[in-house]
């Protein structure tokens, strides 16, 4: 009777990860609400915009909108089906990172080449390779297992590979989204079993390789100069490193209070997007930065401990995923924070989840709707049930 009833709790039990679904959707929320409270001013203050306030949480919340209805219809798309489109859904995203280098195609903003203009919103391919090269590595690495400590057979392919992205990235120029996608390549690479002397060689390169990225672009340099001391030149290079320091340090342990940030009132540049966490220290304080490092921890930790469950049934392909798509949100959230804590110089990155931006917001929907699946057919699995 009693090995009945467990059978009939584990059957009945959640077929998908409640908690990772809340996260993902209570950062969602606070984005809303905090992009909508940092951009309220700049919105007012454009023309262009018809001096409308409330433009930029309209257009999130359609961003927002259209991007859970995405997440759900991926979810309900097999994990088989993604890594059998895995090359395909790769080439697709370097043929955009081609098109957005064409003159007249690509569209430019800020100086950066990053958009392909689609009349009603811009779409950013960058966005979308992030989660295509995971799908790629992982599903180059399981069909490689064989092959991995070979330097020649299993390195050197990727490698050129992702030299090839990594051009593409730099011309427009997207620092960032290279430095995230080497990261999700290389971490998947090591989880796949890479031979560890080719790993530890490739760390040892990689700093080389991104002193000389630096030292060979004037507006890096200056960038990495304006983040050594930005208050030297804060009218300047370090303008919006200052102002972000200024958010942080106004907003103490809990805040000035939502809505009532000085910073957002057209000092810090970007607020509503790479400059997110500033205001959201200003009027939330220290523990509401906390709460956000918390919920990034939450689908990390998952992210990871679905890989796990993946592995134990032997589904290596969804493994390597759903620890590349942690990385993903990890590392560029990292990246985010530090640049708006004066951590690392500034990067055109968005705080995952949260920042204004629909190519963002839909990519990064996407990816929790994959992981969510991952988890669905663990689950699915470890019940008896068909996937």
């Amino acid at each position: 009777m009693i090995a009945a009833m467990l059978n009939r709790e584990r059957i009945n039990s959640p077929n998908y990860d409640q908690g990772l679904l809340w996260v993902v959707l209570i950062l969602l929320g606070i984005g809303l609400v905090m992009v909508y409270s940092a951009s309220i001013v700049i919105a007012e203050s454009d023309k262009v915009l018809g001096n409308n306030s409330s433009y930029y949480l309209v257009r999130q919340g359609v961003f927002i909108a259209v991007s859970i209805s995405a997440a759900f219809v991926v979810f309900n798309i097999p994990i088989s089906w993604w890594q059998k489109m895995a090359p395909y859904l790769f080439l697709l995203g370097l043929a955009m990172l081609l098109l957005v280098l064409i003159p007249g195609i690509g569209r430019v903003v800020g100086g950066s080449r990053r958009w392909l203009s689609l009349f009603v919103i811009n779409l950013q391919p960058s966005e979308f390779m992030k989660l295509f090269a995971a799908m790629y590595v992982a599903d180059y690495t399981v069909r490689k297992a064989g092959k991995m400590d070979s330097f020649t057979q299993g390195f050197l392919p990727m490698v050129a590979v992702m030299v090839l992205v990594g051009f593409l990235l730099l011309r427009e120029p997207d620092f960032g989204a290279f430095a995230v996608i080497a990261a999700i390549s290389i971490s998947i690479l090591w989880l796949g079993g890479i031979n560890g002397k080719i790993f530890a060689g490739l760390l040892a390169l990689l700093p080389v390789a991104i002193v000389g990225l630096i030292w060979s672009s004037p507006y890096r340099m200056q960038r990495v100069i304006g983040f050594m001391d930005p208050w030297a030149d804060p009218y300047g290079k370090g303008y919006q490193l200052s102002h972000a320091l200024i958010a942080f340090g106004r907003g103490e342990w809990f805040g000035v209070g939502l809505g009532a940030s000085v910073e957002k009132l057209l000092y810090l540049p970007e607020a509503h997007t790479d400059f997110l966490l500033a205001v959201i220290a200003e009027e939330l304080g220290f523990v509401g930065v906390l709460t956000i490092v918390g919920l990034f921890s939450w689908i990390v930790i998952r992210a990871f401990g679905i890989g796990k469950e993946s592995i134990a049934n032997e589904r290596y392909f969804g493994a390597l995923l759903a620890q590349g798509l942690g990385v993903w949100i990890g590392v560029q959230g990292i990246i985010n924070m530090g640049v708006n804590m004066g951590l690392l110089p500034t990067k055109g990155l968005t705080l995952p989840l949260l920042s204004f931006g629909g190519s963002g917001i839909l990519a990064n929907c996407i990816a929790m709707a994959i992981l969510l699946r991952i988890d669905f057919e663990n689950r699915r699995l470890q019940k008896g049930l068909p996937v």
